[in-house]
């Protein structure tokens, strides 16, 4: 199988995601744009398109930002999606699946940097690739929007500060606004880039201070992707492949 991951940032990387990967031996690519990377030329050879997060908005223009192009990348998308792969977006990447099927990303409630609960909603709580996930769980956070909705999309998750932390937009295609990849060597590099947010963090009811994020155990919350992406493997090619 054939992952390939869109990076925004040397800093929002795939952590757990590409653990999974390297882990069941799948082939990787990327396209690091932030690099000077190409997007792919077509989606033919991927079986699962996972696009990461970044500073950026889905409403950041090439002149604000030379090396990401929302629109360019809403267009893979919404081809790999018509083509029944499987579409995974983390934080900006949930917003730009949003985006390429029309549905407009907004602002989150509230801020949310560190470890918080997400809780299930009953449609999370009937779709067996969260089974596993129980009532609620406890997950990584660094963002301030999240994913607009289709009006076929389903809401999986949510937290007390973002009414939107899971969406299903279809079988194969998932926003998480939540950040499940999360490894202490990811959270480095993001402090490093966040210092302005986190100095703030007594100003904030979801930001935690920079020792909280260091120390939070973020393992079993990465076992618990990993099992989501075993469930979604097994089902695609149950699905798509026979």
């Amino acid at each position: 199988m054939h992952i390939h991951f869109i990076i925004h940032e040397d800093f929002e990387a795939p952590g757990a995601y590409e653990q999974w990967a390297k882990i069941h031996q799948h082939t990787i690519s990327y396209s690091r744009v932030y690099l000077g990377e190409p997007l792919p030329d077509n989606i033919n050879s991927i079986d699962f398109l996972i696009i990461m997060g970044g500073p950026q908005s889905p409403a950041t223009t090439k002149q604000e930002c030379a090396h990401f192009d929302s629109l360019a990348e809403q267009a893979i998308i919404l081809s790999a999606i018509k083509a029944n792969k499987v579409v995974i977006g983390v934080c900006l990447g949930s917003q730009l699946i949003g985006e390429a099927l029309g549905a407009h990303y907004e602002h989150s409630p509230e801020k949310e940097i560190g470890k918080f609960p997400i809780t299930l909603t009953e449609a999370g709580k009937k779709n067996p690739l969260f089974s596993h996930f129980g009532d609620s769980l406890a997950v990584g956070h660094w963002h301030n929007d999240m994913p607009g909705l289709t009006q076929d999309a389903q809401i999986i998750a949510y937290s007390e500060g973002c009414p939107r932390q899971i969406i299903a937009y279809g079988p194969f295609v998932y926003g998480f606004q939540c950040h499940m990849e999360l490894t202490h060597e990811v959270v480095a590099k993001l402090i490093a880039h966040s210092q302005d947010d986190i100095s703030q963090a007594a100003n904030y009811r979801f930001v935690d201070t920079e020792d909280k994020l260091r120390a939070h155990d973020y393992s079993q919350m990465n076992l618990k992707l990993f099992i989501f992406l075993d469930k979604l493997n097994k089902y695609y090619h149950s699905t798509c492949k026979n």
